[in-house]
């Protein structure tokens, strides 16, 4: 028995070979009105299954939501931030915020499930635990919002938010607080930088910046999963996504990621 096994959830999937990994990673992607493969689901990739759902907000503030407010006011007081504009919304320096490393109540997505499992697997020193991607049907949750965010996906025919639809919609966050203590949508940035592009990014936010995504989901378990990669996997995994070009040096553009990617790439395996 893994020694992670009391960390897994009733609708883990604990994959056993890449191949599994694969065809888990596409399952339910065909959209047979358009016979394409389109997968509604947003993906996360953790290097350690045991880890939550909490935003950066929530692990550096604990419970004082207040304190939201105080770190956007002094970020937009600091910030040179050209693209944002006069009169921001509070909307747009979430999103510049989390991008820059404050802590924020929005959690980082991708659309793309292999740049979920490098998430899940670039960290070398978690190689001796079990890694997780979860995804999560973020066509129904966003769908499940009341007005006016559900009138505007239907006015864009959108499946999920921009920027300038949550503040159309709304103006700013307090708005969407006001709607109710347990919403959650998902929205996409706008491209700031290669990064964002390239990790074909996106965010999720929830109506307090206290509240933990992953006690929702375990109120809506048909909106999510867990891909469980035991840590036994991750070396080929991790090896096999460096061959295929998915690595630090794409997904961070710039020296950093060069230097994160040949750290990791030249790390030798142990045992």
């Amino acid at each position: 028995m893994s020694i992670t096994d009391a960390n897994e959830r009733s609708n883990d999937i604990r994959v056993q070979s890449w191949c599994d990994l694969c065809e888990r990673l596409y399952e339910n992607s065909w959209q047979q009105d358009l016979l394409r493969f389109r997968s509604n689901f947003a993906f996360r990739g953790l290097s350690d299954n045991a880890y939550s759902l909490k935003n950066s907000f929530t692990r550096r503030c604990g419970a004082y939501a207040h304190l939201e407010y105080h770190l956007l006011r002094n970020f937009s007081k600091y910030a040179d931030v050209p693209w944002t504009g006069n009169n921001a919304s509070d909307w747009r320096w979430l999103t510049v915020a989390q991008h820059h490393g404050l802590p924020t109540r929005l959690l980082d997505w991708t659309y793309s499930p292999f740049v979920a499992a490098h998430f899940a697997t670039a960290d070398t020193d978690r190689f001796d635990c079990d890694g997780v991607i979860w995804f999560a049907d973020y066509v129904k949750i966003n769908k499940m919002l009341p007005s006016p965010l559900s009138d505007e996906l239907v006015d864009h025919g959108a499946n999920a938010f921009t920027l300038e639809m949550l503040e159309h919609a709304l103006g700013n966050i307090k708005k969407f607080d006001a709607l109710g203590d347990d919403l959650v949508l998902f929205f996409e940035p706008p491209s700031i930088d290669g990064r964002i592009v390239n990790q074909f990014a996106f965010f999720s936010v929830m109506s307090s910046p206290t509240a933990q995504l992953d006690r929702w989901l375990e109120n809506h378990p048909d909106l999510y999963g867990r891909i469980i990669i035991p840590r036994e996997l991750k070396w080929e995994i991790r090896d096999k996504l460096d061959l295929a070009n998915i690595t630090e040096r794409i997904l961070f553009p710039g020296l950093d990621g060069l230097a994160s990617w040949l750290k990791r790439y030249y790390t030798p395996r142990c045992g």
